[in-house]
């Protein structure tokens, strides 16, 4: 049964941790999911979190450690000290482990790496901070189940037996040689129906093997993992030795951060945001394409006041403004929006432009041609039959709705191109450039046919 937390629930929490009664927080808490525990720690103040931390067992509270947001984790770790880091990060997965003592100091890094107690892990661990943490090298981690080559099955029984004892969970079994050089990888299904006698040379599969290397970006591994449907994937130095793996739990945050920051990146906002964001990078984060909408809305106004004397002659032309702008700025999200989703998952590459476009041309006129008429029997009814200002508005439509889809198209093509993130093209950008080129479409026409 899953686990939901109330505000009855916490209530009683807070109850029962100033009556000191540690048997039920104990009772109540100590069984559940440590992302459970994580959830409710981070609804708590930071005292009381400790306080339900230090109730917990020493491997369920280093879970849970891990399981809280950036954030509230490292206010969370203030509040311990150094010994007790230690404590915890010798619980833990070299990975999870290296996470954790990252977001210290490195003077207190060192310090709580001399404090452990596990040395073998400590070496691990130092091992990989030395990776940056948005790299293959940064997400992997050093426990992993290996079989030598010329190993027998008996013999490689008992080695897996020794060193699953350090594998939290056992997927694949790594295939290497006498110098730990990556050769393919074994099923356990294989292993297990395989003849004692039999040697693993003749059992494992070198072909098409999907690995990554230390410095591949980890979005890179996101995607190899997504398209493969991989639960693991091994890691290879530039010498293609064996020196880690990554699960698919480490990637379903990366592929949870990415997808966070293209949402924030089309909303406008540069960097990475969260409700517990200080206010100066809120601001600084929020601010730029602000500034843009500004400029781009001061451009429109002075778009407006060159055609002053055609509004002042026809006053219904204002009327439609809101219109124009609205439904560039909407077809050119949607155009942009759908090639930056092709773009992430690699549905198309750069070669397939005039394809792209060339579509999204003919989708954008059947979609012109469907609301220009719209607009145009609207205003038929609106403005008792003037035909003039019918067409004028059905055109402009038409036509804002083409260079909408084209615009939007081409921008996050063009940025994907020159290396930077088309999510840019999708938020502020392109809104406000089609609110511009709606309304000088739009005045254009309406002067050609008034003049």
């Amino acid at each position: 049964m899953q686990f939901e937390l109330t505000k009855y629930f916490l209530a009683e929490i807070r109850s029962n941790i100033e009556a000191n009664n540690s048997d039920f927080i104990s009772n109540e808490i100590g069984n559940l999911h440590p992302a459970d525990i994580a959830d409710i720690i981070q609804h708590l103040s930071l005292e009381e979190g400790k306080i339900i931390f230090d109730l917990l067992e020493e491997e369920k509270a280093a879970d849970a450690l891990v399981e809280l947001d950036e954030d509230y984790q490292e206010k969370f770790l203030d509040n311990l000290s150094i010994a007790e880091i230690a404590e915890q990060v010798d619980q833990l997965d070299s990975d999870d482990a290296a996470d954790i003592l990252g977001t210290l100091t490195e003077e207190e890094k060192d310090e709580a790496l001399s404090q452990m107690q596990d040395k073998d892990l400590a070496s691990e661990v130092i091992d990989l901070l030395k990776y940056d943490e948005d790299t293959a090298g940064g997400l992997m981690q050093s426990e992993y189940i290996q079989a030598r080559s010329n190993w027998s099955v008996k013999r490689c029984v008992i080695e897996l037996r020794r060193q699953a004892e350090d594998v939290e969970q056992v997927y694949t079994i790594y295939v290497v040689d006498d110098s730990d050089v990556l050769l393919g990888v074994l099923s356990l299904k294989r292993l297990l129906f395989a003849q004692p006698n039999a040697h693993i040379s003749d059992l494992f599969l070198s072909k098409h093997i999907k690995y990554v290397k230390t410095n591949d970006d980890n979005e890179e591994v996101a995607e190899i993992m997504q398209k493969y449907d991989l639960v693991t994937i091994p890691v290879v130095d530039s010498l293609h030795k064996l020196v880690g793996r990554i699960t698919i739990d480490d990637v379903l945050d990366v592929i949870q951060e990415e997808a966070e920051k293209d949402y924030q990146m089309a909303s406008g906002i540069t960097d990475n945001v969260e409700a517990t964001t200080s206010i100066f990078k809120n601001i600084k984060s929020r601010l730029p394409w602000i500034l843009i909408g500004i400029l781009g809305g001061i451009l429109s106004s002075l778009i407006l006041k060159s055609y002053e004397l055609e509004i002042s002659i026809n006053p219904i032309l204002a009327f439609f403004i809101p219109l124009i702008t609205a439904t560039g700025g909407n077809v050119g999200v949607q155009s942009s929006a759908i090639v930056v989703q092709g773009l992430a998952s690699n549905d198309f590459q750069f070669s397939g432009i005039l394809k792209r476009v060339s579509k999204e041309l003919i989708v954008g006129m059947i979609i012109g041609i469907i609301c220009g008429g719209l607009v145009f029997i609207a205003n038929y009814f609106m403005n008792s039959g003037d035909m003039l200002m019918g067409i004028t508005i059905g055109l402009s439509i038409f036509i804002v709705v083409i260079i909408a889809a084209i615009f939007g198209t081409l921008v996050p093509l063009v940025l994907e191109k020159i290396k930077i993130d088309p999510a840019l093209a999708t938020g502020p950008f392109v809104t406000t450039s089609n609110d511009i080129l709606g309304l000088s479409i739009y005045f254009l026409i309406a002067y050609l046919i008034y003049q």
